[in-house]
Parts: C-alpha cells; structure tokens; sequence
C-alpha cells in the first residue's frame, strides 16, 4: 500500500470501469463542503489518473444539507464504483433516520454510488470482499460521564440534540450496538466465503485505532471518538479465524495503524479540512 495526493487531470468519463477489482482508492473525512464544487469536481478528476478499479470512502463527504449533491458531483466526475459510509459530519443540520432515507433512495437509482450498509458483501475478487457500516461513536472507552467534550453532534443531529449527559450516553450506546448487530449479523459469512476482508467504517472500533497527533486519545476524548462495542465484535469474530481483516476508518483525522491480532489490523486516516486527500492505494489479492 502506498500514500499519494491527488494531482488535477483530465475527466475519466462517468461510466464505471468492469470487471475485477485490482486497486482501491481509500479516502477519509473529505469535507468537500469545506471546499465547494469545483474543487471537488477537481479532487474527482484526479481519482480518474491514478489508475484505481473503485474509490472507497470513510465518512464525512459533506453535511446533512448538501451530501446528496456532492455523492451527485462524484458519480457524474468519478469513472469508477464509489463505496461509502457515513459519518457524524454527514448529519450536521439533520437527523439521523432522515439522512439515510435520503441516501438510500439515492443509491437506489445510480449505478455507481454504493452505501456499503447496504449492499452487505461486495466481492473485489475471489479471495477479497468489502464491507462496512457507519458506525458510530458509543461513548464505553474512556470516562464519559466525566467527560468535559462537547462535540458539535450534540447540538447539529437532532436525534443527540437537547439530551442530559445519561439521556445523551443512552442514544450513543444504541447508535454503536445497531453498527455492532449489523457486523455480527454480515461477518460469518465473509469469514466463510473469502480469505481477506477489507472493512470499512468511519469511527474507530479500538481505543488502539483511536489517534490523535501520533498519540492515543485521553479518557475525555476516547468516549466521543471510539466505538467499543463494534471493536468487541471484530475480536470476537476474528480470533480463530484463518481470515485477514483490515479495517479502514477516519473520524479522527490522524493517522496511525495498529494490529489487534495476527489477522487484524486497523488503519485510521488522516484528513485536513480544506485538503482532502487519497489515504493509500489498496492493492487486493
């Protein structure tokens, strides 16, 4: 795997490419709207130069008033399947179960926009399937009930809006359980089926995986930028399994990498706002 900005370029023409998946492009926490349109109708072009069979990507793609026309403006630019998730960004100014009906209806009627919650297994070659949910932080690392963080989630998505810090805990505890049910439910069969899985999900589901500025975040941080009970199930799962798992996550816009057993590993992403990047080049086997 290799890290690589994007350059600008020629557009690819909006038809995907067929056939069998080689390399994936990984980017996470984009931000476009912290940019506009026709700096992301550039970032678009140069995907289409970098030689890659699908573009991956990890949460936070706009906010809730936007999202579908910047999801719009990669389908039209990007020459390739586009698989995502949702992050917390995408649901600023909204509410949760709204945003995703939206989006749902939306990758109903494109051919090249998958929500990856919805697709359930998606075969990049025979040995290699990708998958992945939204995820959410569920507040169970680090000290949340002593937690001084106020996240801009609890005042821009309606469904954290307004609530006392127990009522608050409660909401995040289900958001992260809804992301674990889903995994435990789509995860047997992938570990059956193929021999590496390639997992996407926008929170960090360790403590490990939860970077900030090369260092592991503190007990205020952790409840706010962690998801422990999507983390418990990928142990939980992989431990025995002949399997390889990566996990490709953002949320915390910095780097870092981790392995949690021999067949895990975890890699966070970077992001700046204002400079959205390509993570690394995927190569699949």
């Amino acid at each position: 795997m290799r890290s690589q900005r994007l350059g600008n370029g020629d557009r690819g023409g909006v038809e995907p490419r067929k056939g069998l998946v080689r390399k994936v492009a990984w980017t996470t926490d984009p931000h476009f709207d912290f940019i506009g349109f026709e700096k992301c109708r550039e970032f678009c072009m140069g995907i289409n130069n970098l030689g890659v069979d699908a573009l991956v990507i990890s949460g936070d793609i706009g906010e809730a008033t936007n999202i579908e026309s910047y999801l719009r403006l990669i389908a039209d630019n990007v020459c390739l399947p586009i698989y995502f998730v949702l992050g917390n960004h995408d649901i600023y100014g909204g509410s949760i179960a709204e945003v995703r009906n939206r989006i749902s209806r939306l990758c109903a009627g494109s051919d090249k926009l998958i929500w990856l919650p919805q697709s359930e297994l998606v075969q990049l070659s025979p040995e290699t399937c990708l998958l992945g949910h939204d995820g959410w932080a569920d507040g169970r690392n680090g000290n949340f009930m002593g937690s001084r963080i106020f996240l801009n989630d609890y005042r821009l998505i309606s469904e954290l809006r307004e609530l006392g810090t127990a009522e608050r805990q409660y909401r995040l505890h289900a958001l992260g359980d809804e992301a674990a049910e889903y995994f435990t439910r789509v995860l047997p069969k992938a570990i059956i089926e193929y021999k590496n899985l390639v997992l996407i999900t926008h929170v960090p589901p360790f403590r490990e995986a939860c970077w900030h500025e090369g260092k592991i975040s503190n007990d205020q941080y952790l409840p706010h930028f962690s998801c422990q009970a999507v983390g418990n199930v990928l142990r939980n799962m992989m431990l025995g399994s002949d399997a390889q798992m990566t996990v490709l996550c953002g949320h915390t816009h910095s780097r870092g990498e981790v392995r949690i057993l021999p067949n895990l590993v975890v890699k966070t992403g970077q992001a700046v706002y204002g400079s959205p990047a390509v993570n690394e080049i995927i190569f699949v086997t």
